[in-house]
């Protein structure tokens, strides 16, 4: 299996991890379905308090949706199959807090998994960045996540300048997506302790607090997410063209 979990009994603490490490933890179809299982999972578990997720190897935590899987789609202007959609904790209706531990690359479809967790601690060499627009397809789910957890201009300068701009883990703290940066290799061992704290405390109070919080943006959310399928289906180009561009990127790119 490509996803991992392990749960420690005594802190009520479980691991989520994206376990591709040689494919940059770019996520299959089964893996979609896995990672949707296990979310819903742990709404019957209750030793399980609190959860990390993070990637494996150490060179990304995610680069979005594996470029070779192939994902039919209905002739519908107005439908899509996006096979991310039920990737993360609160789209199968998990409010048990969740703390994603970032090292190396995150990008593109890893928003809508970093997007539902309650916050993000990264390596100091994690990066950040939203390849869509380079490849001619519409960073829409990708954005509406992101609009949630930082500025709206620094959403609009990570999606518009595509690939040729990372932002860095400290960046990415200053400005607000990143609650804390570890030494590169740390992030999970700091997401671990700050989620066992979480897990002490009453799980009643704590569920209640994570569904408040989002109560504050959900309408906005919700409603966001409705028009994305729509930009999708108008706005990218024909898979052919976009594999096209995706054979000729450059490997340049600055860091801020």
């Amino acid at each position: 299996m490509s996803i991992r979990v392990e749960r420690d009994k005594e802190t009520g603490v479980a691991v989520v991890t994206l376990d591709r490490p040689e494919k940059h933890n770019a996520i299959t179809l089964d893996m979609a379905r896995d990672l949707a299982a296990v979310w819903r999972g742990f709404r019957y578990e209750d030793e399980v308090r609190a959860v990390v997720v993070t990637g494996a190897g150490g060179r990304a935590f995610c680069t979005g949706i594996d470029r070779s899987v192939d994902v039919p789609q209905p002739s519908s202007p107005y439908t899509i199959d996006d096979p991310l959609l039920a990737i993360g904790p609160k789209a199968n209706d998990l409010w048990k807090p969740v703390v994603a531990a970032v090292e190396g690359m995150a990008c593109g479809g890893a928003f809508y998994l970093l997007g539902e967790a309650e916050f993000l601690i990264a390596g100091q060499d994690a990066t950040f960045f939203d390849p869509h627009t380079t490849y001619g397809m519409v960073s829409a789910f990708e954005t509406v996540h992101m609009a949630q957890k930082m500025p709206f201009g620094e959403v609009a300068r990570m999606a518009l300048m595509g690939t040729a701009e990372r932002v860095s883990a400290r960046r990415a703290y200053e400005t607000g997506l990143v609650s804390e940066v570890t030494e590169p290799g740390g992030a999970l061992a700091a997401a671990i302790r700050a989620a066992a704290v979480i897990a002490s405390y009453p799980t009643e109070a704590v569920q209640g607090t994570v569904r408040a919080l989002w109560s504050t943006r959900e309408a906005s959310r919700v409603q966001a997410l409705a028009h994305a399928p729509h930009l999708v289906t108008l706005g990218n180009l024909p898979p052919e063209r976009q594999a096209e561009l995706f054979t000729r990127r450059s490997g340049g790119h600055l860091l801020r």
